[in-house]
């Protein structure tokens, strides 16, 4: 008799398996790409990158340049074209409110918010959403006069918060800050304008969020 192959069981997919999945990225600049072309935004690269590996995903953005916590929860409120759940849900918000002159006090419960939706979106499920940490753009040139060691303590600080809370609530935590710090050494990290980061940078990004999402769905 011959022994059955474990990748032809029900409920075992074999490497020809493909997984279909929604994927909804929550943010700012920084989830919408700006100054790169809409392909090299991490959402984009990580769809992309999924893709090679059987996971058929489908992104929705919410994110627009200058948005802060108040204006990321006020698009979410008037959407009308998001679907009732998603696989996954990435949270990537706060470096507005920093530049702002807000103070990280004042984040915290609005991130606290911001985060709850997102797990309502993920239904209900805290290990199917990924909090993304806020860049340095202290090293950026767009810096260039400002105070760079303040912006650097306080995006520090304000990560301090969205940390501890995903740590509340069970998400996962993607820390990207060091990698942005590296611009200070390599330009090609950052996009033209002197401040978002590059494609380059983003893939950085999208490739650790494949990792991560492969764990969560497969």
């Amino acid at each position: 008799m011959a022994v059955p192959n474990p990748a032809q069981q029900p409920g075992v997919p074999d490497d020809t398996t493909h997984i279909a999945f929604t994927y909804l990225a929550l943010g700012d600049s920084y989830t919408i790409g700006q100054d790169v072309p809409a392909q090299d935004n991490y959402p984009n690269q990580t769809i992309n990158l999924l893709n090679k590996n059987n996971l058929d995903g489908q992104v929705k953005i919410i994110a627009t340049t200058g948005w802060t916590t108040q204006n990321l929860k006020s698009a979410i409120d008037n959407e009308t074209t998001l679907l009732s759940t998603y696989d996954i849900v990435t949270l990537l918000i706060g470096v507005n409110n920093q530049y702002q002159g807000q103070s990280s006090e004042n984040y915290k419960p609005e991130f606290e918010d911001l985060l709850k939706k997102a797990i309502a979106f993920a239904g209900n499920n805290a290990g199917h959403v990924i909090v993304i940490s806020i860049p340095d753009w202290s090293v950026t040139p767009f810096a260039h006069g400002r105070d760079r060691n303040t912006i650097a303590k306080e995006i520090d600080a304000f990560n301090a918060v969205n940390k501890d809370i995903s740590a509340k609530y069970k998400v996962k935590y993607l820390d990207i800050t060091p990698w942005t710090r590296e611009a200070a050494d390599d330009k090609n990290l950052l996009a033209a304008d002197g401040l978002h980061p590059s494609g380059i940078e983003y893939a950085r990004w999208a490739k650790k969020l494949e990792e991560m999402i492969i764990t969560i769905l497969k």
